[in-house]
């Protein structure tokens, strides 16, 4: 399967800029995820631009949402 890149930076709400993950979802995940953190896609608006990704900061946005 070849990556989709174009179209999934296009849907990307990373705003961290120097990022050259962007558009390559599964760099993107492994690397989070191998220092305990969520991307930027699971999220809301308000909460990505803090750039925190920890667990913890998911947990209390997901909680805000519901």
């Amino acid at each position: 399967m070849e990556c989709e890149k174009g179209k999934n930076a296009a849907n990307c709400n990373c705003t961290y800029e120097p990022c050259s993950r962007k558009g390559i979802c599964c760099e993107c995940i492994q690397y989070h995820m191998n220092n305990s953190q969520v991307p930027a896609c699971f999220f809301s608006k308000e909460a990505e631009k803090t750039y925190d990704r920890s667990i913890e900061n998911f947990i209390t946005d997901y909680k805000k949402k519901r």
